[in-house]
């Protein structure tokens, strides 16, 4: 039943409810759980709401809002990022989308309507890294080597969130200040080829809120235009990594780009790469061990 048909006794249970739940599930993660630096000043132990709102790609007041029961409007994409951002299984998943007025899914949502041909492309890049973002650098298809290369997840849905939020990434990144001022200086150029999407503006005001390393280079209103340059950094299993990075335009899909990296020539970086690949096949192909039935009751 809609929420808006509900006895007014019964919106007011079903806001508690949610206001609740979600605070309870805030509240039993920390920065750490989600990949986030602890940061400090923190007078409430688990998730702030600005952090869960920008780690599932949705506006600060619009999750506020919704923790505090109001009666707005919610889609199942929302729902399920939300859901990702705070690590809940399928049932807690399914109370969030009964309290929150919808059916809950009988499938996994779809993937974002990328091209077939772009998708082709990425995966037949391996062993190199390769991803689509769209026009609000959302991560929208990655290939399984951009994944272990760095560290994308489940609940990674945007770069540039990961790139800010991200401490694990930030630790590995090298020069990672300048790669800020540059990743900054090209989402400013990107909102003012669209000056009528406001996403643009709350995607930036929600960086701010979150990330005060954004809010600092985001000051200083650097402006880039770069497509291809270098990254650096080191991995957990692999050493040092360098590639040569390409940025090249979607055409079925406006705003959004390919990126594809190309190991540095002269560095071991294809090969370790090649690697953790291995790696990771050989980890996927080993048979689950057998379970050895219980012995049966004594009579």
């Amino acid at each position: 039943m809609e929420i808006s048909k509900l006895s007014a006794e019964a919106r007011e249970r079903r806001s508690a409810e949610i206001r609740a739940f979600l605070r309870s599930r805030r509240a039993r993660l920390t920065p750490a759980d989600v990949g986030m630096a602890p940061g400090s000043g923190r007078r409430t132990p688990g998730l702030r709401r600005e952090e869960v709102a920008v780690l599932a790609g949705v506006g600060v007041s619009w999750y506020t809002w919704l923790e505090q029961g109001r009666d707005i409007n919610v889609s199942a994409d929302v729902l399920d990022a939300i859901g990702r951002v705070l690590q809940l299984d399928s049932a807690e998943r399914e109370h969030l989308y009964l309290l929150a007025g919808l059916n809950p899914p009988t499938a996994p949502p779809a993937d974002r309507a990328v091209p077939a041909g772009i998708r082709r492309v990425i995966d037949g890049w391996l062993p190199r890294p390769a991803y689509v973002i769209d026009r609000h650098w959302k991560l929208v298809a990655v290939n399984r080597a951009a994944r272990l290369v760095f560290g994308y997840g489940e609940r990674d849905h945007s770069c540039l969130v990961s790139f800010f939020t991200n401490a694990h990434f930030r630790a590995a990144l090298r020069g990672w200040e300048d790669a800020a001022r540059q990743i900054v200086g090209l989402f400013r150029a990107d909102a003012a080829r669209y000056p009528d999407d406001p996403e643009f503006g709350r995607l930036a005001e929600d960086m701010c809120a979150a990330s005060p390393l954004f809010a600092t280079v985001w000051a200083e209103h650097p402006v880039g235009s770069a497509t291809e340059g270098v990254k650096s950094l080191v991995h957990p299993a692999a050493g040092e990594l360098t590639f040569d990075y390409t940025m090249l335009p979607v055409a079925d899909l406006p705003g959004a780009r390919l990126l594809l990296y190309t190991p540095a020539e002269g560095t071991p970086t294809q090969e370790r790469v090649a690697g953790l690949l291995a790696v990771r096949d050989e980890a996927e192909a080993e048979p689950a061990p057998e379970r050895v039935p219980a012995p049966a009751p004594a009579p």
